[in-house]
């Protein structure tokens, strides 16, 4: 067949990457419009996810306009040139699939979820939408409403979500990732066409674009099938190089006092800025991984034991640190004091017991289970399809490669105590960090 002959020519340029055992077989090539795609191959149950990722989120908007990268990902599901507004997803549902999409700081995601024989009429669709999205002005002003609306369940009900924000806030002296994702509730009551026309046809272009399929598909078929439907889109010339402000030097602790008659449970939280995983040079964020796992991640962390079992201090801890990412993240600490103990004595004891913890190193028996629980939980994580997507969808939109992503849970068993103490004394620094306290209307700073 004519058709067989071409695809076998074109994927002259495919880029197969067999993995080590225990690692995804991922196939990858990029179209002639400069599409990146990934294939990664789980023949188990017939069916695929597709997923069409942009390198467009919150943190690539124009200054001013707050919230547009999330306010378009709703604006993709009115009408284009050849469907009706609603049209994708009734049609998603009728095949017996589900469909949705996201926002985030770094990316905007589009999926389906179908059996796998629908992947050509879910690239016909997500394809045409990719340039061809016609809107009204009444599109405009109920999505706006949505979005605000969205806000406010959210965001303006959840004392803990107002926190947060200015957590984020005072975090990032100069950075957009100090901008809420939904963004600012004034911002948002301005966007208009001209702001969601304006970030649709900078940004949503097949050479900005990354589509990521997985599950019971052939490498060779999605080839043929993104040639079709992505590989006739013509690529943005004058796509934007992603260049973002980036932070000073950060030179003084800060700290906030949030408080909200909503409040049920105060308490304290600590965020430090953090190195995020570079493409080539993961090792300074498994280490902080696997610090967060140490400090936080689980009920027997150190934190735990310290404040909540032995001290009783405490009802509550944890430790977070959020690796994928384009630019520098945050290393987080939390602690929810117990009856009767006062967030001082909480940020105290929490001060206390990092210190402590530094200061004795890593105990090898609790890292050593730590990198057992991850190794079965890398087993697990090849068993969903959606996982996986989502796992080199973000990580392909925040810096990383395809070889990052499966370089990552070896480094993360490599990584030694020392390592991780090293990590621990660079990123937990006071200059760098901002100490919040979420309290009641009526409760007393001490």
């Amino acid at each position: 067949m004519v058709r067989a002959l071409a695809l076998s020519a074109a994927l002259i340029a495919a880029s197969p990457l067999w993995a080590k055992e225990g690692h995804e077989a991922v196939t990858t090539f990029t179209l002639d419009n400069g599409m990146d795609v990934v294939v990664v191959e789980d023949h188990r149950a017939p069916v695929v996810q597709h997923m069409v990722w942009y390198r467009a989120g919150s943190a690539d908007e124009p200054i001013g306009s707050s919230g547009v990268a999330h306010f378009l990902e709703h604006l993709l599901f009115k009408a284009t040139d050849t469907m009706e507004a609603g049209e994708l997803s009734a049609t998603v549902a009728a095949n017996g699939g589900n469909d949705n999409a996201f926002t985030s700081y770094d990316y905007t995601a589009y999926f389906q979820r179908v059996a796998a024989d629908r992947l050509e009429l879910m690239m016909r669709m997500e394809a045409d939408r990719m340039r061809n999205i016609r809107l009204t002005e009444n599109d405009i002003v109920t999505e706006r409403d949505v979005i605000l609306e969205e806000r406010n369940q959210r965001t303006e009900n959840n004392p803990r979500a107002l926190f947060g924000e200015q957590m984020n806030a005072a975090q990032y002296l100069n950075h957009r990732y100090g901008v809420p994702i939904i963004g600012w509730k004034h911002e948002m009551e301005e966007l208009d066409m001209d702001d969601a026309l304006s970030f649709y046809q900078t940004h949503y272009a097949p050479n900005n674009a990354i589509l990521v399929v997985t599950g019971d598909v052939d490498p060779d078929e999605v080839k043929l099938l993104a040639d079709q439907y992505y590989g006739v889109i013509p690529a943005n010339p004058d796509l934007p190089e992603r260049i973002r402000s980036q932070e000073p030097p950060q030179t003084a602790e800060r700290r906030l006092t949030y408080k909200d008659a909503r409040v049920s449970q105060p308490y304290v939280q600590r965020s430090y800025l953090a190195p995020e995983r570079d493409a080539g040079a993961q090792e300074k964020a498994a280490a902080l991984f696997l610090l967060a796992e140490l400090l936080g991640g689980s009920t027997t962390s150190y934190l735990n034991e310290k404040l909540q079992f032995e001290q009783q201090l405490v009802v509550y801890t944890g430790a977070f640190y959020r690796g994928v990412s384009l630019d520098d993240t945050t290393f987080d600490l939390i602690v929810v004091p117990a009856e009767g103990v006062s967030l001082q004595e909480a940020e105290d004891a929490m001060d206390q017991v990092v210190s402590d913890f530094i200061a004795e190193g890593v105990n090898e028996a609790d890292l050593e289970r730590i990198k057992m629980q991850l190794r079965a939980a890398q087993t697990y994580a090849r068993d969903n399809v959606d996982g996986i997507g989502n796992r080199y969808g973000r990580a392909l939109t925040s810096g990383l490669t395809v070889e990052d992503v499966q370089a990552w849970p070896d480094i993360l068993q490599s990584a030694t105590a020392d390592d991780i103490i090293a990590a621990a004394r660079e990123v937990i620094q006071p200059e760098t960090s901002v100490t919040g306290w979420l309290m009641r209307d009526d409760e007393v700073t001490q």
